[in-house]
């Protein structure tokens, strides 16, 4: 068992255990209510079973509301790990651009802007050199 108390979880009959690192789990890209990763600031969320033609199935429910949990829509909706987007996509799931990829692309502009341009002309001082 490690000392770091963040990953220790107390259980009334077995004592102290080893709590397991939360995965995300998005559906697709989207993020997911059932997802350990989502919280309410409110802390309304409760996790129930309903019966749906005959299966059952786990839904996550608020109880301010008393009805389904919206997910994301909800202002008091957070991840965890911080990484539910204003739409709605989980930033852990979405591939973002590599940082020299843009190095590359704005240095590709550069060298497109002309030099002697209606802007440069008007707005440009005389003294400062322009390259």
């Amino acid at each position: 068992m490690s000392k770091n108390p963040e990953r220790r979880e107390f259980y009334p009959r077995h004592g102290f255990r080893e709590r397991e690192p939360a995965e995300p789990k998005p559906l697709g890209k989207m993020c997911n209510n059932l997802c350990p990763l989502f919280m309410c600031a409110k802390n309304a969320l409760v996790f129930s079973t309903r019966v749906v033609k005959g299966y059952t199935q786990k839904v996550a429910m608020c109880r301010l509301t008393g009805d389904q949990c919206i997910g994301y829509n909800c202002q008091f909706a957070y991840c965890e790990r911080k990484a539910l987007l204003p739409n709605g996509n989980c930033a852990l799931t979405t591939k973002f651009k590599e940082s020299e990829d843009f190095f590359n692309e704005l240095e590709k502009e550069e060298l497109g802007i002309p030099s002697g341009g209606k802007f440069v002309k008007r707005y440009v001082r005389k003294d400062i050199p322009i390259e």
